[in-house]
C-alpha cells in the first residue's frame, strides 16, 4: 500500500486555496481508492477475510439479543467452534450469550411441522412417509454463544489499521475546536471505555439542544487517536441526522475518508484507512470516489478548524 507520510502541503495563497485543496484532496482520495484496491489483494487481508467468514452472520434479533446480554460483544460464535474452527477456548466461569438458533428437521409438506408435532395436529397430510419428507425450518430454540472476549487461545488476525507520524499538537487543537463544529467531545481513559473494541463512537446528546457527542478511547498513539477524533468529527458532521441502518458501511466510507484527508494534510500517515476502507466495503472501494463532494467539503471545514487552533 501507498503510505501517507511524505505528504507535508498548504494551501496558504488565497486568492487559488479553494482550487488547490480540491485538486489535492481529489487526488488524495485516487490515492485511497488505490490504497483500498492493494489492501484487498494483499496476504494479510485475505487471511483476515478468511477467518471473518467463518462467523455466522446473525439476524437482526439475535443481533439485539446479543448486544443486549454483552454490548462489547463484536465476534461471537458457540463453545465448540471456538474449539474447533479457532483454537480457542471460552474462558472459566463465563456466562453465555443466549440466542434463537434454527430448528431444521424433516417437515410435513402441507402443515409444515416435524413429525413429532404432525402426529398430534390435525393435519391429515399423508401422500408419502416422514422418512421421503424435504427438511425445512419448523422453530427456534435457545442456544449458548461466547464473544472473542469471553475466549482465549490462537489470536485472530487483525488488520492494521493504526494511524502513524508527529501529532505534535493535533489532538488538543482538535478537542479545542468542538465548540466551533457544534460538538461536545470526551477524551476516556482506557480503563473507562466502555464500548468494546471501538475506538470513538459519536452519539446525540439530547441534553445539549441535541447536540452530538464524540467520544474516544484514549491511547498512547496521538497520532491515531487524532484519527479517530476526525473520524467521529466527520460523522457528527455528515451523519448526525441520518437513521438508516442500510447506509452504515457507506457512512463509515465517508468518515473514514475524511479522517484519511485530513490526518495526511497534517502529515500523518493514514494508509492504514485502506485497510479501515476495505473491511467496510471490500466490494467496492469506488464508493470513496462517489462521495468525494461530501468527503471533500468536510475535510476542509476539519483543516480549517485544525489550523485555527494552530
Amino acid at each position: 500500500m501507498a503510505t501517507t507520510s511524505d505528504s507535508s502541503v498548504s494551501f496558504e495563497q488565497t486568492d487559488t486555496r479553494s482550487d488547490e485543496m480540491n485538486s489535492t484532496i481529489e487526488q488524495w482520495i485516487d490515492d485511497l481508492v488505490a490504497g483500498v484496491d492493494d489492501a484487498q489483494a494483499s496476504e494479510e487481508f485475505q487471511e483476515w477475510l478468511d477467518v471473518q467468514s467463518r462467523f455466522h452472520d446473525y439476524s437482526y434479533r439475535n443481533t439485539l439479543l446479543i448486544k443486549r446480554q454483552c454490548p462489547e460483544a463484536t465476534r461471537v460464535t458457540g463453545y465448540r467452534t471456538w474449539q474447533e474452527e479457532f483454537d480457542r477456548h471460552v474462558t472459566e466461569g463465563e456466562s453465555a450469550i443466549w440466542i434463537w438458533a434454527p430448528i431444521i428437521t424433516k417437515q410435513c409438506p402441507e402443515c409444515e411441522n416435524s413429525p413429532s408435532y404432525h402426529e398430534d395436529s390435525d393435519c391429515d397430510y399423508d401422500e408419502t412417509s416422514p422418512e421421503e419428507w424435504s427438511e425445512g425450518l419448523v422453530g427456534f430454540k435457545p442456544a449458548p454463544v461466547f464473544d472473542v472476549s469471553q475466549t482465549e487461545g490462537e489470536p485472530l488476525p487483525d488488520l492494521d489499521t493504526e494511524a502513524t507520524g508527529d501529532a505534535g499538537d493535533l489532538v488538543g487543537r482538535l478537542t479545542g475546536a468542538a465548540d466551533e463544529l457544534g460538538v461536545t467531545v470526551r477524551i476516556i481513559p482506557e480503563a473507562e471505555w466502555t464500548h468494546g473494541e471501538a475506538k470513538g463512537i459519536c452519539e446525540q446528546l439530547s441534553l445539549v439542544g441535541m447536540q452530538p457527542r464524540v467520544e474516544v478511547r484514549d491511547r498512547e498513539n496521538d497520532a491515531d487517536l487524532a484519527r479517530t477524533l476526525i473520524h467521529e468529527y466527520a460523522h457528527a458532521l455528515l451523519h448526525f441526522d441520518v437513521d438508516d441502518d442500510t447506509e452504515r458501511s457507506k457512512r463509515e466510507v465517508e468518515a473514514e475518508a475524511v479522517a484519511y484527508v485530513v490526518g495526511r494534510y497534517c502529515g500523518l500517515d493514514t494508509s492504514g484507512s485502506a485497510f479501515y476502507l476495505a473491511a467496510w466495503e471490500s466490494d467496492d472501494p469506488e464508493i470513496v470516489r462517489d462521495r468525494l463532494d461530501r468527503i471533500s467539503s468536510t475535510a476542509e471545514e476539519l483543516i480549517d478548524v485544525a489550523e485555527d487552533g494552530a
